[in-house]
């Protein structure tokens, strides 16, 4: 027999299972030992006012043949002479799709652009202590896409539930913790998501599937309107019907051959801001309300949203207990991000803090798609002409930023190339860095402590999303005007982050199967 429960129970209760399971059994009054199986169905934090508190739900199990909690196996096809599909990229997205055609008896071919995941590590330790950018192996190009080296957060704003609890268990299955499977607010980490990506590349091949790294598509190969295949960098083209673009949103080279080949393409609004950084100390006094929180607290992490002058500034992709990155593509760029190890366990909590664009705000969107993507790029390159050498960041206390002072003194800070001295209230665009102000400002009446020079902007945060949107039917889900042509996950401009990306993915090789 199975019973559902759920209790509210102290943080140190929460943190020991022996404590934690007497009480579930003895609020489902059952003894301890008939408890067959025990798992935790959700869990949360409840922080909105002292005490804290740890809201729990679980099933137990007291009958050896109740077994509603066994999860599915990967059921992996042979498919190595199927009918093949050609997808490009292998982030969540072309991952995922690429599981599901196995799934479906289809063999997937994967193309990407970067390497393994051993050898991205190596480029990726570059850019921090050569300060040297490949461009097509770096923390968004490669194995895993952008997400294996920018935290491993698994939040979406989408309905689709029951895909979503696929998409947490075959990363479980492939190696993700298990709490991922309950948690409010899952979370991997980027050096549990490196081994998982790996592991999902394995079972691809041994299903059948192949991958070809260290290969950039350059060019679609088509007669009329047929499409029929890809053109790689190094000559070789490879025959395919159907394509799965999914290049993420950084594949610049990507946009400009679509635009050339005259496939629709759209503007779409995207995000500009910093990084801001505070002690993780200070956030977990902040959000806890307690100058000695529970130490059974996890690191504390915070949310925020404000509308101001008729656009949002909102934090974005927060890592507790994380450190800041070098995410440019290209050397004459300056780009962060954020990430943090499953532990959560650093000294520094960070945010991204970005200001709403629409197309209005960009210049020279009526009369260029890929107007975004270019302005994108221009504020890159001018935070690298702000910085210092190479990947050296232009930095500012977040209070000196507020009231217009250059800073003289800053604090310790988690980003290893280093950080210099900048007034970024001076050389960010006027509609992004005024926004920030006055929302920094409300933040900080928010949470006590907040807005304070213990705490930089770190500058440019801007590959939030996708400035480009690559059109496909509603129906069909390709692009125009190719039929075979898969516009798919962040960087078409339908997904943002590992795990919409990935229900992207499956959405679209469903189709492709279904016509196959």
């Amino acid at each position: 027999m199975a019973h559902q429960l759920q209790l509210t129970l102290t943080p140190e209760e929460a943190a020991n299972p022996e404590i934690y399971i007497a009480k579930f059994a003895q609020k489902a009054g059952v003894k301890m030992n008939d408890v067959i199986k025990f798992q935790i169905v959700s869990k949360s934090i409840d922080a909105r006012r002292p005490p804290v508190k740890i809201n729990m739900a679980a099933k137990l199990y007291t009958d050896i043949e109740d077994n509603d909690y066994i999860i599915p196996p990967f059921e992996a096809n042979d498919v190595s002479r199927a009918p093949e599909v050609v997808i490009v990229g292998a982030g969540p997205a072309g991952l995922f799709a690429a599981l599901t055609f196995i799934e479906k008896g289809i063999k997937p071919v994967i193309i990407e652009r970067g390497k393994r995941v051993g050898e991205r590590k190596r480029d990726v330790a570059a850019i921090s202590t050569k300060h040297y950018v490949d461009s097509d192996s770096n923390y968004a190009f490669g194995e895993g896409g952008a997400g294996t080296f920018s935290d491993g957060k698994l939040y979406t704003r989408s309905k689709k539930r029951g895909d979503i609890r696929r998409i947490y268990e075959l990363l479980y299955l492939h190696g993700a913790q298990e709490e991922i499977l309950y948690e409010s607010h899952p979370h991997i980490g980027s050096d549990v998501l490196a081994q998982v990506v790996v592991n999902i590349r394995q079972t691809i091949l041994d299903a059948g599937g192949s991958i070809l790294f260290q290969q950039r598509v350059v060019d679609l190969v088509a007669e009329g309107e047929e499409l029929k295949g890809v053109k790689l960098n190094d000559g070789r083209t490879l025959a395919a019907k159907h394509i799965v673009l999914a290049t993420g949103h950084s594949a610049r080279d990507v946009y400009e051959m679509l635009q050339s080949r005259g496939i629709m393409l759209e503007a779409k609004g995207f995000a500009i801001g910093v990084r801001l950084e505070h002690p993780q100390e200070l956030i977990n006094q902040i959000q806890y309300h307690s100058k000695n929180p529970d130490p059974n607290l996890p690191p504390a992490s915070y949310k925020l949203v404000k509308q101001v002058d008729d656009r949002g500034v909102y934090s974005f992709c927060m890592c507790p207990g994380g450190f800041i990155v070098p995410a440019a593509t290209a050397n004459d760029q300056l780009v962060v991000n954020g990430m943090s190890p499953s532990k959560r366990n650093g000294m520094f909590a960070n945010s991204g803090m970005v200001v709403e664009l629409r197309t209005e705000d960009i210049p020279g969107v009526d009369a260029d798609p890929l107007a975004g993507m270019r302005y994108q790029e221009k504020l890159e390159k001018m935070a690298f002409v702000n910085g210092g050498q190479g990947q050296v960041a232009p930095a500012q206390g977040m209070a000196d930023f507020v009231n217009n002072r250059i800073s003289s003194d800053m604090p310790e800070n988690s980003y290893f190339p280093g950080i210099i001295s900048s007034p970024m209230h001076f050389w960010l665009p006027e509609n992004v860095s005024t926004r920030l102000k006055m929302a920094f400002k409300a933040f900080g009446k928010k949470m006590h402590g907040f807005l304070t020079n213990d705490a930089l902007v770190i500058g440019l945060e801007s590959r939030t999303s996708s400035p480009v949107r690559i059109y496909r039917d509603k129906d069909a889900l390709t692009s125009f005007p190719y039929e075979g042509l898969y516009p798919t996950g962040e960087g078409a401009g339908y997904a943002g982050g590992i795990v919409s990306s990935a229900l992207d993915g499956v959405k679209v090789a469903r189709k492709i199967a279904e016509i196959i």
